[in-house]
């Protein structure tokens, strides 16, 4: 690994090895919170042409980064879960599956638990979204992100189903 260089104790990417700032809760070094700043910052840059991938990128890099067990971090992961499962095995846009994790959340947030992260995140992470060269490829490599780390969740899949499965989802979905 190159000088100045460090695998992230969230998703391992080799990512700056700085002190500074990282969230409370999600699981990620100061270098990958500091890279996944930028990647948010180029979205808000344009917001109306990221808009329909700015939620997986929110989900991606949380589920990507689970931190450790406690009633934050569960409620987190359990969120981005279900709306990363509404979008990408449901199909809803990504201001309907907004509004429907927000709706599911209220009602079966309190039946959450810790699910045991996978050994391996995916092998897609905010890197790969920081490298990429204009819009399409940066939309490009957010949903190839969002599949990923939503695939390496696999085992976890039925458990995120049945909590999507307790809001009024069924009903929003069809309104798409």
């Amino acid at each position: 690994m190159e000088t100045g260089l460090r695998p992230c104790f969230g998703c391992g990417a080799p990512v700056p090895d700085v002190d500074g700032p990282a969230h409370r809760y999600i699981g990620a070094s100061p270098g990958c919170w500091r890279l996944y700043g930028e990647v948010l910052a180029r979205e808000y840059e344009d917001y109306a042409r990221f808009a329909p991938v700015h939620r997986l990128t929110v989900d991606a890099y949380a589920a990507q980064h689970p931190g450790t067990p406690s009633p934050q971090s569960i409620g987190s992961v359990g969120v981005h879960l279900v709306r990363l499962h509404l979008q990408l095995e449901r199909g809803l846009p990504h201001d309907r599956a907004n509004a429907a994790m927000l709706e599911i959340s209220s009602r079966v947030k309190v039946d959450f638990v810790w699910l045991d992260p996978p050994a391996h995140l995916g092998d897609v992470t905010v890197l790969d979204v920081l490298d990429a060269r204009g819009p399409e490829e940066h939309m490009a490599r957010v949903r190839g992100w969002a599949a990923s780390v939503w695939g390496a969740w696999a085992p976890h899949h039925e458990t995120v189903r049945r909590w999507a499965a307790g809001g009024s989802y069924p009903k929003i979905a069809r309104g798409r």
